[in-house]
């Protein structure tokens, strides 16, 4: 395969799957940690207006789903970027920075866990992911 189309295939599926397993976790943080009574979830205003409400644990699984989404992300983008997996796990774990920096400005969380989420989540799991990929895949050495 062509390395530029393999490095963007990478690319894509790695942010699709750590998209996909960030939304599985958001989906099912209420059904394990209720949010506080009275508060939707799914609706921006009322977390606007109750985000006073909620305790540190509430905030356990949108923590898990940005740092286990891009931890996937940047697994399967170096496993289909093979020799390109730094470059892949670097853009993969920036999509995801530049996500939680969105997420910063339109979800009233805490400043704590905003700091926490994005200097905890996003790009040391895009390290990780990209040491784990060469341990599991060592043909992807990178030259």
């Amino acid at each position: 395969m062509n390395p530029l189309l393999r490095r963007i295939l990478a690319v894509i599926v790695g942010v699709v799957l750590g998209g996909v397993v960030n939304m599985a976790l958001v989906m099912i943080s209420p059904l394990v940690i209720p949010p506080p009574a009275g508060v939707n979830v799914n609706d921006p205003e009322s977390l606007r207006v109750s985000m006073h409400l909620f305790e540190p644990r509430h905030f356990l699984f949108p923590f898990l789903a940005h740092a286990l989404g891009t931890l996937a992300g940047v697994i399967a983008a170096g496993w289909v970027a093979g020799a390109a997996r730094k470059l892949a796990a670097g853009i993969v774990g920036g999509f995801f920075l530049l996500g939680g920096i969105a997420a910063c400005f339109m979800i009233p969380a805490p400043k704590w866990f905003m700091a926490a989420d994005l200097m905890l989540a996003c790009l040391p799991m895009a390290w990780l992911g990209q040491t784990w990929v060469g341990r599991l895949r060592p043909d992807a050495v990178v030259r």
